[in-house]
């Protein structure tokens, strides 16, 4: 939850509350500024209304749902072990928030397919397969969000059994040349 204060006098201070953080909502409008952006430059190149909507709205759900990615990555690792007392708590708060991203990026693809139609155009793959592009995008991007969050974390690995490094060193010395 975000806030604004505004300080009325030296011991009076209003406070404004938004759903969200500041920075989400940034993130927000560059990704329509995104999606805005690369329609009006399709459709300032190609004259092309239907492409340029379909692009313009699957640059807005790569861009958001990339953002939705990393944040769920970021949840799901900052998850308490189940066997925790917090845990129950912390599932309940982790569920609310990933229901909300999920239904915000379904909310999104059913906004780009219908605008996608309601464009004018002929044709089974304009009316059929078009307006899933966008959605799809978005689910894609979503998954790569994740990847990308989780590609920064190491892990470590356990160590070799002593055995196993002796066996694969003799291997290694008895094994014939090729020439």
């Amino acid at each position: 939850m975000g806030r604004i204060v505004k300080q009325l006098s030296d011991n009076t201070s209003k406070y404004y509350w938004y759903p969200g953080e500041k920075q989400e909502w940034i993130r927000a409008l560059v990704a329509l500024a995104v999606g805005g952006g690369a329609a009006a430059l399709v459709m300032l190149l190609t004259r092309n209304s239907l492409t340029a909507v379909v692009i313009g709205c699957a640059a807005t759900l790569i861009v958001a749902g990339f953002n939705f990615g990393r944040r769920d990555a970021k949840a799901v690792s900052g998850f308490p072990k189940m066997h925790e007392r917090a845990a129950k708590r912390a599932a309940i708060v982790y569920s609310g928030r990933a229901a909300w991203r999920g239904m915000v990026q379904g909310l999104g693809a059913a906004l780009a397919a219908v605008v996608v139609l309601n464009v004018v155009h002929t044709g089974w793959v304009a009316d059929w397969v078009l307006p899933l592009v966008p959605g799809v995008a978005g689910a894609m991007s979503h998954q790569l969000g994740m990847v990308w969050d989780r590609l920064g974390t190491t892990v470590a690995a356990p160590t070799p059994a002593k055995g196993s490094a002796k066996g694969s060193a003799k291997a290694t010395e008895t094994a014939p040349e090729s020439n």
